[in-house]
């Protein structure tokens, strides 16, 4: 792992990080902080439950410990290496490192979103994983598994995280909310928006009295990630 030289206009902190970003961790520390917020407008987290990671390098910038999106400043930029080492600021980072850098560790995932979306998490406490309803299950990479319960930022959640995620791009966590990665903060986000809108679509289809939702084949499914390949415009 490549080590970071210390600058020598940056501040040792309280919680062992230092003062200063590069112009890089900069940037997308703003990305990372609109992105935050972002999941509180839309509903996915209410006050600072959730939290969203970005990798710069061997560093992974990640939103502090209960710390409401909309006081975040360039000045609050906060992150770890990838062995969980603070190396930048002084706010103490989410509770769930753990949960991100197993992502990070074993996946090509530059960025990560978590969060406790209301229907998302009604459903992890209902099915062992989230039946295929819609052809976007596709774009998740199979039908959404759930995680079984460990308490937060615990190792042995990150575990069973790894194993849900298995083959995918996000998973649920039980009785807990998502999780979702990708190659940009936008990919993620969009992920998990689009996790919890089909756990939403299950809930309202199961709940009407006397039928039963139609769901989706393998083969359907596998017709449609086909297809998601090619989908969106072209250079």
């Amino acid at each position: 792992m490549a080590e970071r030289r210390q600058d020598p206009r940056d501040v040792q902190g309280a919680g062992g990080g230092t003062g200063e970003a590069r112009a890089e961790e900069a940037e997308a520390w703003g990305e990372l902080v609109d992105t935050a917020r972002r999941t509180v407008t839309d509903g996915l987290v209410v006050g600072t439950s959730g939290n969203v990671s970005v990798r710069v390098g061997d560093t992974v910038l990640v939103t502090p410990s209960g710390v409401p999106y909309d006081r975040l400043t360039p000045d609050d930029v906060t992150g770890v290496d990838l062995e969980g080492r603070q190396i930048l600021g002084t706010l103490v980072p989410t509770s769930e490192v753990p949960m991100h850098l197993a992502v990070y560790r074993s996946t090509d995932a530059r960025a990560v979103v978590h969060t406790h979306a209301v229907h998302a998490t009604a459903v992890s406490t209902l099915v062992p994983e989230l039946p295929a309803i819609h052809y976007m299950t596709s774009a998740l990479g199979g039908p959404v598994r759930v995680a079984p319960y460990a308490t937060y930022g615990t190792d042995e959640l990150a575990e069973n995280m790894l194993h849900a995620l298995a083959d995918r791009t996000a998973c649920l966590l039980q009785n807990h909310g998502t999780i979702a990665y990708g190659a940009t903060l936008s990919q993620a986000y969009d992920r998990t928006a689009q996790l919890e809108w089909m756990c939403r679509l299950w809930l309202t289809a199961r709940s009407v009295p006397g039928l039963t939702p139609n769901l989706l084949t393998q083969e359907q499914l596998a017709e449609a990630g086909e297809r998601l390949r090619g989908y969106g415009q072209r250079a």
